[in-house]
């Protein structure tokens, strides 16, 4: 199979040995994606969260911290992703006290020769981990669930997003 055709397995070689794709002969395009990743917990914990009273420090500070600082490392930790030069990287939490839930958000974007699906998947599982770290003292039953892509526009094949057309999440989007 020659590269780019349908069915291959571009991290291959002809051998079947792993290999990092060539991009070289692709020219930069804008390329965004976004992901999410959820901590389940106590209604109490989650309020604490909510409130500022996790004794470890600022949670949600240091989660949207983590998840920006590990998107810029995601070719350090995924063996065969090329490093980009993301030109956005934004993780927001949004906690639903009620439900004991963390929902973090994450968004990458970069004019680049490849995607930046990884790095807005990193970004989203390491602020759960780092939201997981920081209240790990109060309870520790908390998990990790469901980090996902949910959408990621660019390239060639195409925007994609998990059950349908991808949307404009941002603040200004109507």
């Amino acid at each position: 199979m020659t590269a780019g055709s349908e069915g291959e397995l571009g991290h291959l070689d002809e051998r079947g040995r792993a290999r990092m794709v060539d991009v070289g002969g692709k020219s930069p395009t804008r390329r965004d994606a976004r992901a999410r990743a959820g901590v389940r917990m106590s209604p109490d914990t989650a309020r604490a969260i909510a409130e500022g009273r996790v004794p470890k420090g600022d949670a949600l500070a240091v989660a949207r911290v983590a998840g920006i600082m590990a998107a810029k490392r995601t070719s350090d930790l995924i063996p065969l992703c090329h490093p980009i030069a993301l030109s956005s990287v934004t993780v927001d939490v949004e906690i639903d006290t009620d439900a004991g839930l963390a929902e973090i958000r994450a968004a990458a974007s970069a004019d680049d020769r490849t995607g930046v699906e990884m790095e807005a998947l990193v970004a989203a599982a390491t602020a759960a981990l780092a939201l997981y770290d920081m209240i790990k003292g109060l309870e520790r039953e908390a998990f990790i669930e469901r980090v996902e892509l949910l959408s990621k526009t660019g390239g060639a094949r195409g925007d994609w997003a998990r059950g349908g057309p991808v949307r404009d999440e941002s603040p200004d989007s109507p």
